[in-house]
């Protein structure tokens, strides 16, 4: 495939593309939508409208959209996934991606969630670890290790994620500046369709390629295992795999791009905290999850109410649209002391920063993986790594993916 660009040139654009991207995300200044959250969760756990985004109550006539905020909530919603199906991101999601696993109700879901599970085996993990990952962080870091100051979210945690995702798939080093930039216009539909639908286009044509390459010679890669799985008689269809595909890189590396920056930012700026860390790593599991619980990457999931029923104490007809509030559950006072501040030493509660119930990330487990990679070798390569004294503070922005737009520190 003939390149587009130079290299310096993709960069810029893909630089240029997520910015564009974090704007029609409600990316605008350090505004935090958590205040907000606060008060909703204090008036009911459920509200008519979708309050926080400017939708205020319900039309007399027409959609109805219902918003859950607190914990409590939004599990009992993840949990039962037939009253609250995800058939609606069918209408979203297919015109971008094709057919993808997560529109899927049982039991069709639960054939084709383990048909998507040998793609993320346990046994293939430890092979990631030592493997792909490793290597490609170590290979990342040492690239500007010596300029003793760097922007984190460009240098690291914006591309790692991204080419993990690219080497799963099996595609040439030559073609992931290319594949992330369209990613980004893809998940960028709700800014500029046209575009998305280009990136979506564009992407399909490529992957078509790929994957008749796997059927003919398999390789040791996703696409190569997606196309020979097989559950009870049943295997994927090629546009189901091309679904997969166009699907895992947004939902794969963005999350992960600002669950790790997200992480970087609240460790730097609690300076005790890191320094724990930094001297203990068994304390890195524990600080990943309070990362995300404390900025979750993706704020909103939504689901289709399939009879009429009653949540949080509110009445929600059948057919109305629920939106879910994942950054509120993680902040729910209920269930966490003092949630809006980070803690790593805080009481161990599960969050539900990567969903839960039957559609729970499948690739929560290499987000992990990855996330536990990126700050090992952080520590280890850049020593005295702090923030950038010089610099503006960071912070976190958006209201639908959230992250710090940029991260400059320095190290001895």
């Amino acid at each position: 495939m003939a390149e587009p660009a130079t290299v310096e040139e993709l960069e810029q654009s893909i630089r240029d593309a997520q910015e564009k991207f974090n704007e029609g995300m409600g990316a605008a200044g350090d505004a935090s939508p958590y205040p907000m959250l606060k008060e909703l969760r204090a008036q009911s756990p459920v509200h008519a409208g979708w309050p926080e985004m400017g939708m205020e109550g319900n039309p007399d006539d027409g959609p109805q959209t219902f918003t859950a905020y607190s914990f409590d909530a939004v599990k009992a919603i993840f949990t039962d996934n037939i009253t609250f199906s995800t058939r609606c991101y069918e209408d979203v999601v297919r015109p971008l991606q094709g057919p993808t696993i997560l529109e899927m109700q049982d039991p069709e879901h639960a054939v084709y969630r383990k048909l998507h599970e040998f793609a993320f085996a346990r046994s293939s993990m430890k092979r990631w670890d030592s493997e792909l990952v490793g290597p490609l962080v170590d290979s990342t870091i040492a690239k500007f290790k010596g300029d003793k100051k760097a922007d984190l979210v460009d240098k690291v945690f914006m591309p790692i994620p991204v080419r993990v995702i690219a080497a799963l798939l099996g595609l040439p080093d030559s073609d992931v500046l290319w594949f992330h930039r369209l990613a980004i216009d893809l998940l960028g539909f709700r800014g500029d369709m046209d575009c998305a639908m280009r990136a979506s286009s564009e992407m399909k044509e490529y992957f078509v390629g790929i994957l008749a390459d796997r059927r003919r010679e398999p390789q040791d890669d996703m696409v190569s295992i997606l196309a020979a799985s097989e559950v009870n008689g049943v295997k994927m269809t090629d546009e189901q795999i091309y679904g997969f595909m166009r699907n895992l890189l947004p939902a794969g590396a963005e999350t992960t791009s600002r669950s790790t920056a997200s992480l970087a930012m609240a460790l730097l700026t609690h300076p005790d905290q890191l320094d724990a860390v930094r001297a203990d790593r068994s304390l890195l599991p524990q600080a990943i999850e309070e990362g995300i619980r404390w900025e979750t990457p993706l704020l909103n999931f939504m689901r289709e109410v399939t009879c009429d029923t009653e949540i949080g104490g509110v009445q929600i007809p059948k057919g109305a649209t629920m939106m879910l509030s994942l950054g509120s559950a993680n902040h729910d006072e209920t269930r966490w002391d003092d949630p809006e501040r980070f803690d790593i030493f805080r009481e161990r509660k599960p969050h539900i920063g990567f969903a839960h119930g039957a559609h729970v990330c499948l690739g929560m487990h290499l987000a992990r993986l990855e996330t536990t990679k990126i700050f090992n070798a952080l520590f280890d390569e850049l020593p005295g790594l702090r923030l950038d004294p010089d610099a503006p503070p960071p912070y976190v922005t958006g209201t639908m993916f959230r992250s710090p737009p940029r991260l400059d520190v320095v190290w001895d």
